[in-house]
C-alpha cells in the first residue's frame, strides 16, 4: 500500500510518516507539504529510506494534488492551518488553506480512485456545546474561522462519501502535543510555549486564571489514530468522525504545574487576558473510537508531558 500524507513536514504529520514507514504493510510514503508551517528538518531522516518521497507544494493547488495523487492507494490528509487566534487574525487564508484546500484533496483523491482518506478534523467543532464529556454526534455553534473551516472539511467528507461511493474517516484531535511541536511564532500552541519558557527560567503567561481545561493528547495516540483509520477492515468504522483524546481534563494550571516540576523550577505564571474564540473546557468522550476503531491511548498525559519536556530539553542543549 502506498500512503499520501499532506501536511507531512508538520509535527503530526511527519510522527504519522515515522510511524508508516515502519509498518511492512506500507510499500511507500508520499508527503505533500509548502513548509509553512512544516520543517524539512522532521522529515530528514526518511530521506535514506528508498520508500520515502518528498513533495514540495501547496494543496491550495488543483494541479499539485492531482500529482500527489498519483500512484496512492490512501490518504491521511494532516495539511492545515492551525490556529484559533491566526484564524481570527486572518480568517480568508484559513478559509483558502483549510477548506478550498481540504476540498482539492478529496476532488483529487475521487479523480484517483483513491478510495479511503482520513483526515484531521478537530475538537473545536463542539464550540459553544455546554456538554461534557464531549460525544461525537453533539455538537455546538463555532466560534472561531478556525472551527467553521473543520466543520466545513467533516461536511465535505460526508457529501463526498454519499455521493462517490468514497471512504472518511475524520480524527477530531484534542490539544496534540508532543516532540517537533514548534514553540516559536505568535500562534505557537501553549505546551511549547510553556516548556520553553521553563527551559529559559521565564515566567510563562496563561490566558485567564489557570482554570480553563483541555483534554491534552500526546502525539503518539494521534499517530495510533491514523493508522488505525488507514488500515481498518470494520465496515462500521467508515464514514465516521471520532473523537481523539486520553479521556483526562487538565486545568492550565495542572498543565504548568507539571512542567514547572519536569524543569526543576519553582517559577510562579503571570496571568493574562483570555483569548477570543477559545472555549472554556474540553473533555472528549473516546468510548466510539474504541468500539469501532480499537483505539487505546498508549502514553497518558503525565508521561506525554516529560517525554515532551525531555525534547525540548535535548533540543536547547544541542542548540
Amino acid at each position: 500500500m502506498r500512503v499520501l500524507v499532506t501536511g507531512g513536514a508538520g509535527f503530526i504529520g511527519s510522527s504519522i510518516v515515522e510511524a508508516l514507514l515502519k509498518d511492512e504493510r506500507v510499500e511507500g510514503v508520499r508527503v505533500l507539504d509548502n513548509l509553512s508551517t512544516g520543517f524539512h528538518r522532521n522529515i530528514e531522516p526518511f530521506f535514506a529510506d528508498p520508500r520515502f518521497e518528498f513533495m514540495e507544494g501547496d494543496i491550495r493547488d488543483m494541479d499539485t494534488c492531482q500529482r500527489a495523487c498519483e500512484q496512492i492507494d490512501r490518504i491521511t490528509h494532516q495539511a492545515a492551518l492551525g490556529s484559533v487566534p491566526r484564524s481570527i487574525n486572518d480568517p480568508v487564508t484559513s478559509n483558502n488553506v483549510n477548506i478550498t484546500g481540504t476540498l482539492h484533496v478529496f476532488t483529487a483523491a475521487r479523480d484517483a480512485g483513491i478510495k479511503r482518506v482520513v483526515y484531521a478534523a478537530s475538537s473545536s467543532t463542539y464550540g459553544d456545546h455546554p456538554g461534557l464529556p464531549k460525544i461525537e454526534d453533539q455538537t455546538g455553534n463555532p466560534l472561531s474561522p478556525y472551527a467553521v473551516t473543520k466543520l466545513v472539511n467533516e461536511l465535505y467528507a460526508r457529501v463526498y462519501g454519499n455521493l462517490f461511493g468514497m471512504e472518511f474517516i475524520g480524527l477530531r484531535y484534542f490539544n496534540i502535543f508532543g516532540p517537533r511541536q514548534n514553540p516559536k511564532g505568535p500562534y505557537a500552541a501553549v505546551i511549547p510555549l510553556f516548556a520553553e519558557a521553563l527551559l529559559q527560567k521565564v515566567p510563562p503567561t496563561i490566558n485567564g486564571n489557570g482554570t480553563h481545561s483541555r483534554d491534552f493528547t500526546y502525539v503518539s495516540n494521534a499517530v495510533q489514530a491514523n493508522i488505525l483509520s488507514l488500515f481498518t477492515s470494520n465496515p462500521e468504522a467508515i464514514n465516521q468522525v471520532y473523537n481523539i483524546a486520553c479521556g483526562e481534563q487538565t486545568s492550565l494550571l495542572e498543565l504548568f504545574n507539571g512542567l514547572n516540576s519536569e524543569a526543576g523550577t519553582d517559577l510562579q505564571p503571570v496571568f493574562g487576558p483570555e483569548r477570543l474564540g477559545d472555549v472554556k473546557h474540553s473533555l472528549a468522550d473516546i468510548s466510539k473510537a474504541r468500539k469501532l476503531l480499537g483505539y487505546e491511548p498508549d502514553i497518558a498525559v503525565a508521561e506525554g508531558l516529560s517525554r515532551t519536556f525531555a525534547w525540548y530539553r535535548a533540543q536547547l542543549i544541542s542548540q
